[in-house]
């Protein structure tokens, strides 16, 4: 732990290759003149026959300082293994004990967030103080509850004891807003996301329902389950980014779309399916059968009132060479009580409406003809119909809830206006 969290220290970026089991130095993360964070990969790391670059183009691998763009204050890759607004306010518990409202206001080096946070971070990096000796900040071993109750005081500004701060540091290095924990069982890992206090609904069982849903229309989305701790629940989703093998665990590389589409955290606000799309045209290995799953995220997306769809909602694998969509998760119905709404990504242009309509204006990007994108939409709106009732008693949703949500967040009339009505519409 560091003594003046504010203080600049020098972070080394450690990776897991392709197929690894234990990370390798690859280079060094420190602060430039101008006060942004610059990179530089080490010599032994270029040496390797097997180095891969950290995220090309914009960490080429090769010798020499690789600044950010102008407009960002460290480069994108590295900030996606940086934690969100969750992760940081858990750390900022540990370091300061200041109270969970404060803790947005106070300002800590960006590298003391990549140290202090957990080791088991999203994707195949992560920071050391060391460029020699890698040391994993490991988490205590805790239950659901524990962790639960530790998520708890944190949300009201209850500094941690040292046992739950370990128990829950586990989880800082995961995005998010809202409260969550890293948990192994079974063999597997999960992300565990718990209920918060200021719910109105049952956010979680809502997330349980559209991502059930959304494999069941089609969508490669992470598998679900739901757990009850503390007489709250619990929602569990399986990790995409980790491998067992007989060796230990490897860990696959992703990227965000905000750093596929070379955003900066303050220009999010400029993220777009269509520019997304255009990603996917030119640089992915897979680009039809990619596009054709994204425009089915965006239909869905909108079908289920997600409109929380901004840019690191999306992301893809990153093996060194080529790209590919990671399954998709966070998809999070809103509450809603009247009709219009927008997406958080612009859909086609500056048009971010929650239409359906829209959707077949962008269908072409897609390489789909408008036929085959109503085919598409028809489907999703019959599934999602024929299927509403017995995933929420799957998911043990009150008629409370349920009654909130249909016709609301799921298939609100607005999403069909300007739509053929033959496509389907809220029954």
């Amino acid at each position: 732990m560091t003594s003046d969290p504010k203080a600049a220290e020098e972070a080394y970026v450690w990776v897991w290759l392709p197929g690894a089991t234990d990370p390798v130095v690859a280079g060094l993360l420190s602060r430039a003149g101008d006060g942004r964070l610059v990179f530089n990969y080490g010599r032994s790391y270029l040496a390797r026959a097997d180095a891969i670059a950290l995220y090309d183009p914009e960490l080429p691998l090769r010798e020499g300082v690789i600044a950010p763009t102008e407009r960002m204050a460290l480069p994108s890759c590295i900030r996606d293994g940086s934690p969100d607004a969750w992760g940081r306010r858990v750390i900022i518990n540990r370091l300061m004990g200041r109270k969970g409202g404060g803790a947005g206001a106070f300002d800590l080096d960006e590298r003391a967030y990549l140290l202090e946070s957990g080791s088991d971070r999203i994707g195949m990096l992560d920071f050391q103080r060391s460029p020699t000796a890698y040391v994993a900040r490991q988490r205590q071993s805790a239950t659901l509850e524990e962790l639960m109750a530790s998520a708890d005081r944190v949300e009201r500004g209850v500094p941690l004891t040292p046992e739950l701060d370990q128990a829950l540091q586990h989880g800082t290095s995961i995005g998010g807003a809202r409260p969550k924990a890293l948990i192994d069982a079974e063999g597997r890992k999960f992300i565990a996301k718990f209920s918060a206090g200021t719910d109105l609904y049952s956010v979680v069982k809502a997330e349980f329902v559209a991502m059930r849903l959304a494999r069941l229309v089609g969508i490669d989305a992470a598998p679900v389950r739901l757990e009850r701790a503390l007489g709250k629940d619990v929602l569990l989703v399986e990790r995409f980014d980790r491998r067992r093998v007989a060796a230990g665990w490897t860990r696959r590389g992703i990227v965000s779309a905000l750093t596929l589409l070379n955003l900066d955290e303050t220009e999010a606000r400029y993220a777009s399916y269509e520019e997304l799309a255009t990603q996917i045209r030119h640089r992915f290995a897979e680009p039809a059968a990619s596009l054709r799953e994204l425009f089915n995220r965006l239909v869905f997306n909108i079908l289920c009132g997600n409109t929380d769809d901004h840019a690191r909602n999306h992301a893809a694998f990153w093996d060194g060479g080529t790209l590919g969509l990671t399954p998709a998760y966070d998809l999070c119905p809103q509450a809603r009580t009247g009709g219009e709404a927008s997406q958080a990504m612009a859909i086609i242009g500056d048009n971010r409406l929650s239409r359906l309509s829209v959707c077949l204006e962008a269908a072409a990007h897609y390489h789909l003809t408008p036929a085959q994108a109503r085919a598409l939409i028809a489907h999703q709106v019959e599934i999602i119909t024929a299927h509403w009732r017995p995933v929420c008693d799957e998911a043990g949703l009150s008629e409370v809830d349920r009654t909130l949500l249909w016709g609301r967040s799921f298939l609100n009339p607005f999403a069909f206006e300007g739509f053929p009505s033959d496509a389907g519409a809220v029954g």
